[in-house]
């Protein structure tokens, strides 16, 4: 378990076939979730990850433990894999382009992961794509996110470029009072930050896009989520938006994905105002926490088609199957254990899909699963869900 054919000694002809070998680099539930769309087509799925015991790890035999950085780690993983790709964007690019200089297959590109992980990069390649984005800027010290502030008003978003997700990462100041503090929470003696001005959006948008390598695009419905504590709660499809505006957003999202290059299933954040502005919030490279209904709602999932795309396999059709879909994530309210309780009683909600990543410990905030229940109305939906998340949580430390 967890060793490569090499290292087993295994000749090539003892290896089943695999209609594609696919690397993924990160081991988490996005990971896991990929896998199990790529199992029934055929592939052959590898993992690197340094923990042994991730969420994909407990799927995948070829998995190999270790630091994504680390160039001999890296040589015993590609050895096995056609096609890499990611779970995450905080594998540096330049550890990507490194295999692609050794003539390895990398989708999404080091290109296009260089620009979309620094959040300051990504907001630019999109205002050079002519996209609707807040007003920002890099700021170097606290003088210049007081001039920031000057300039676009009052409160501001500092945000970290890179490695920033669930709201790790920003922080919102409401007048010059808080600079400091704010500066100190995201040091920004040490790392690079930005600025942006704040949207006053109304709801908080989001669409899948995937992307093939021969530039097919396929478009999931637009969906709303629902935020507390800078954690995505609800995701509603599709969003209770006028056809118009949905048509909007969602050409934005593939104009988006389009500008960075992409290769595979993207997220695109966006924001809606009262007056039925739209603005591109962040791109995330990957499969996505808003996309996840789409497991059960879709008739191809954004973790097949990104399978798809990766490998230059045809896209699927990301149409819904029934009206309307809510997907709910399941998180830990306090530290403990991973094994889930109650969850007899979820799995008997008539309609409701529960998922649970297999992660050894509970936090607080931190998604331990999610649950999809599809209905006539998002309303209907909803109540399944909740009906079944009511019943699970997980072990407490006693």
């Amino acid at each position: 378990m967890h060793e490569t054919y090499e290292q087993e000694g295994l000749p090539p002809s003892a290896r089943p076939f695999a209609s594609a070998r696919l690397g993924i680099i990160g081991g988490g539930q996005l990971a896991r979730m990929t896998a199990l769309a790529a199992l029934p087509l055929g592939c052959e799925v590898s993992v690197l990850e340094r923990n042994p015991f991730s969420p994909a790890a407990q799927l995948i035999p070829l998995t190999v433990t270790g630091d994504w950085s680390d160039d001999e780690t890296l040589r015993r993983f590609v050895a096995q894999v056609d096609v890499v790709t990611l779970e995450n964007e905080f594998v540096d690019a330049a550890v990507l382009r490194r295999l692609e200089d050794r003539g390895h297959k990398v989708f999404p590109s080091a290109a296009c992961i260089a620009l979309t992980q620094d959040k300051l990069l990504q907001k630019e390649a999109l205002v050079r794509a002519g996209l609707p984005v807040a007003e920002f800027c890099a700021v170097d010290s606290p003088a210049q996110i007081a001039a920031a502030g000057e300039k676009f008003g009052w409160p501001l978003v500092l945000k970290t470029r890179r490695n920033g997700y669930d709201g790790k990462g920003n922080a919102t100041i409401h007048s010059p009072a808080g600079i400091s503090a704010a500066w100190e929470t995201l040091r920004g003696d040490d790392q690079a930050l930005l600025v942006e001005a704040f949207w006053r959006f109304s709801q908080e948008l989001a669409v899948i896009v995937t992307r093939g390598r021969d530039g097919n695009v396929v478009t999931y419905p637009v969906v709303e989520t629902v935020q507390r504590d800078h954690v995505c709660h609800v995701v509603r499809a599709p969003a209770a938006i006028a056809p118009a505006l949905a048509d909007q957003a969602a050409e934005i999202a593939r104009r988006a994905v389009t500008a960075v290059g992409a290769v595979g299933s993207f997220g695109v954040e966006l924001f809606l105002s009262e007056t039925g502005a739209i603005a591109i919030n962040e791109l995330a490279p990957r499969v996505h926490n808003s996309g996840h209904y789409t497991i059960e709602a879709c008739v191809c999932s954004q973790f097949e088609n990104h399978v798809r795309a990766v490998l230059g396999w045809p896209l699927g059709s990301p149409r819904l199957i029934a009206p309307a879909a809510v997907m709910l994530n399941v998180l830990g309210m306090q530290r403990g254990g991973g094994r889930p309780l109650g969850l007899e009683q979820a799995l008997a909600v008539p309609g409701a899909f529960v998922h649970l990543y297999g992660k050894a410990q509970s936090g607080a905030g931190r998604k331990m699963g999610h649950i999809t229940a599809l209905g006539q109305t998002t309303r209907e939906a909803m109540a399944t869900a909740q009906e079944a998340a009511r019943a699970l949580y997980f072990e407490p430390i006693t």
